[in-house]
C-alpha cells in the first residue's frame, strides 16, 4: 500500500512554512510515503469581491502559485528531492480544499502549519481546527514559533 503524506502551506508565509514542509519530509521518509505539497488561492469567483476579477484573474493567481509552491518547495527541500513532490494548487476554502485534496489522494497524514491562537480564533474556528476536526486521516499541527 502506497503512503502519502500532504503538506498543506500558506505560500504568503515562507519563514514560517519552512518548518511545515520539513516535518512533512521528514514524516514522509520515515514512512517511505509520497510528498505531497498544497497551497490554496481564494476563491474571488464565489465571493462579492470576485465581482471584480474575470477568469483570467484567478488563472493568473493559479499559475503564480504554482510557481512560487515550486520556487518554495525547491527552496526548503533543493532541487532534486522538489522533482518527486507533488504540487498541488487548489482555489476555494483552504480547509474544504485541503480536506478535499486528502481524500482525493488517499492521505494517510495531513502536515500543517498553525500560529497560536487568538480569542476570536477560539470563536471562529481556524482552518487548522477544521482540518483536525474534519479530517479522515491523522492530522500533525506544527506550531509557528511566535
Amino acid at each position: 500500500m502506497k503512503k502519502t503524506v500532504l503538506c498543506a502551506v500558506d505560500i504568503n508565509r515562507p519563514q514560517d512554512e519552512a518548518k511545515v514542509l520539513q516535518a512533512a519530509k521528514r514524516m514522509a521518509d520515515m514512512e517511505g510515503a509520497q510528498l505531497d505539497l498544497i497551497t490554496v488561492v481564494p476563491d474571488f469567483g464565489a465571493s462579492v469581491v470576485g465581482a471584480y476579477f474575470r477568469d483570467h484573474h484567478v488563472e493568473t493567481a493559479q499559475d503564480g502559485a504554482a510557481e512560487l509552491l515550486s520556487s518554495f518547495g525547491e527552496e526548503v527541500l533543493g532541487a532534486e528531492v522538489n522533482q518527486s513532490v507533488r504540487h498541488l494548487v487548489a482555489t476555494g476554502s483552504v480547509y474544504e480544499e485541503v480536506l478535499k485534496a486528502a481524500e482525493l489522494d488517499n492521505a494517510d497524514l495531513i502536515v500543517l502549519g498553525a500560529n497560536r491562537p487568538d480569542l476570536k480564533d477560539f470563536l471562529l474556528g481556524p482552518n487548522a481546527a477544521r482540518i483536525v476536526r474534519h479530517s479522515n486521516c491523522s492530522v500533525y499541527v506544527v506550531r509557528s514559533d511566535r
